[in-house]
């Protein structure tokens, strides 16, 4: 199923102004569908049809039942099937009707509103609002509620809401069950609901606030008076006594002016305390990566220390083979503790950021001056947890030294063309990283699976046992199709355990 923006776009051809303006209206319709005690739905003509609608969006009432048991999302309607919301659209205006439901419907009748919805003027859709009409007298707290669902319903049609330019809650916008105070014209209260009397004593305040201005009763009402004169809906966050509460006041506009508005209240002192909770979990794992790369590079230095006192030749290559691949480590640790981004949640980071300073270490600490290689670095490899990063910065660094070591003897390539590259690529599963160059080659009767050096044995044994993938080796496919080598690693992009694969492709 398309979803609402794609149906937009493609079945009711909305342009990109268009689109923002359903975005907006289905981000605060929650809202509606509450206060309107049923459904809310956005119909728009279609392109290829313009007596034809499709339903763009649906969103269902928490504060009742619905007349839906199916998505409606995506269903066309001739114009005579929707008459409503077809006279509506064409003389853009609000109407309302009572129509039968049915015999599967035991309420037996619904009342429907459908406003034009408007962008600049331009009418673009229909809000359609439907509630089953109840066989009794409705109470108070209800008949607030459809009031306030009328007046919103005649914004949209007036093109007054959804609201541009208003602020979006960090914890989500509060429902209307949360919480409810309704303000007349002079920011008075003159409804509360339960629920939000009940979190105003959660604050401290016992105070009856109907009659009162909301400073009367103990809050900052700057949200208020801000929601009021800019005419957009407006959020504070109020904190007391170890308890949170989210206040979002909505201006009613009538003919331009506002005439009213209501705070809805929302108790998310839970929610702060895991914020919290969460935020300090990440500073710690940040700044164990940190001790840990601090940790490794003292041991590096003491390697170092012991090498320049080892005589043999074989013994300090040994000492400086492990100071590179604790350094590759370190690197990992360092990027993890320096993540930044967004979605960075301390145990993983862009791998492309580790392999970044690996190849600088290789271009720094391997390659001769009289031996110069280019390294590129092509594609993205996506997030990857320290499970997989680890193992794989390994990995990277000795086939890196493997190129720098076997692929380019003295007179084979001409300096300015030896070039290794580095690539990433990524499926919905499975990354593929390759470490290509247009060296020489592998030795004739080469077999990755028979190499006995370390080097080889450790990318052998990280890349099957740790990260559960594959290694394969193609000849004579370097960069730009010259001679050369590319290896070709392919594992799962899963941070969870997987039984490990055969070893060697090929």
């Amino acid at each position: 199923m398309a979803s609402p923006i794609e149906l937009a776009r493609q079945a009711a051809g909305y342009d990109a102004d268009s689109v923002a303006q359903l975005q907006r209206l289905i981000r605060t319709w929650g809202l509606l569908a509450d206060l309107a005690l049923g459904d809310v739905l956005v119909l728009a003509p279609t392109v290829a049809d313009p007596d034809q609608y499709v339903v763009l969006a649906n969103v269902r009432a928490s504060t009742a039942t619905t007349l839906y048991t199916h998505d409606p999302i995506g269903d066309r309607h001739r114009a005579n099937n929707r008459p409503l919301a077809h006279q509506a659209f064409t003389e853009g205006v609000l109407l309302r009707d009572v129509v039968d439901l049915g015999p599967h419907y035991p309420e037996g009748r619904a009342e429907v509103i459908a406003a034009p919805f408007k962008l600049d003027g331009k009418i673009i859709g229909v809000a359609l609002r439907e509630r089953r009409v109840f066989q009794r007298e409705l109470l108070l707290l209800e008949q607030t509620y459809l009031d306030l669902s009328d007046r919103l319903m005649q914004m949209i049609a007036d093109g007054y809401f959804p609201f541009v330019g208003a602020d979006e809650p960090q914890y989500g916008a509060p429902r209307v069950g949360d919480g409810l105070l309704v303000l007349d014209a002079d920011r008075r209260v003159v409804f509360q609901s339960p629920n939000a009397v009940s979190a105003l004593h959660r604050l401290g305040i016992h105070r009856p606030p109907t009659g009162l201005r909301v400073d009367d009763i103990g809050l900052d009402d700057s949200f208020v008076r801000t929601a009021y004169a800019m005419k957009v809906g407006v959020t504070q966050e109020i904190e007391r006594r170890n308890v949170t509460v989210t206040t979002r006041c909505l201006p009613v506009i009538s003919n331009g002016e506002v005439d009213g508005g209501f705070i809805l209240l929302r108790d998310v002192s839970e929610l702060k305390r895991r914020d919290r909770l969460l935020l300090s979990k990440d500073a710690t794992i940040r700044e164990i990566h940190h001790r840990v790369k601090n940790n490794l590079q003292t041991i590096s230095s003491l390697l170092r220390l012991q090498a320049r006192r080892v005589e043999s030749e074989e013994g300090k290559f040994a000492l400086h083979e492990s100071v590179r691949r604790i350094g590759a480590i370190a690197i990992v640790h360092e990027t993890l503790a320096n993540d930044a981004s967004d979605d960075a949640s301390g145990d993983d980071a862009p791998f492309e950021d580790v392999a970044r300073p690996l190849i600088r270490l290789i271009e720094e600490g391997l390659q001769r001056p009289v031996n110069p290689i280019r390294f590129d670095l092509v594609g993205e490899a996506g997030r990857l947890p320290l499970i997989r990063s680890m193992p794989l910065a390994v990995v990277l660094t000795e086939l890196l030294q493997n190129v720098v070591d076997h692929a380019f003897p003295p007179g084979c390539v001409p300096e300015e063309g030896r070039i290794v590259t580095v690539a990433f690529d990524t499926t919905e599963d499975d990354l593929f990283v390759s470490v290509s160059d247009n060296g020489i080659g592998p030795p004739e009767g080469f077999d990755f699976a028979e190499a006995r050096g370390l080097g080889l044995t450790l990318v052998h044994t990280f890349v099957t046992a740790e990260l559960h993938g594959t290694i394969s080796m193609v000849r004579g496919d370097g960069p730009d199709n010259a001679p050369g080598t590319a290896t070709i690693l392919k594992f799962p992009r899963g941070w969870e355990d997987r039984v490990a694969g055969p070893a060697i492709d090929g």
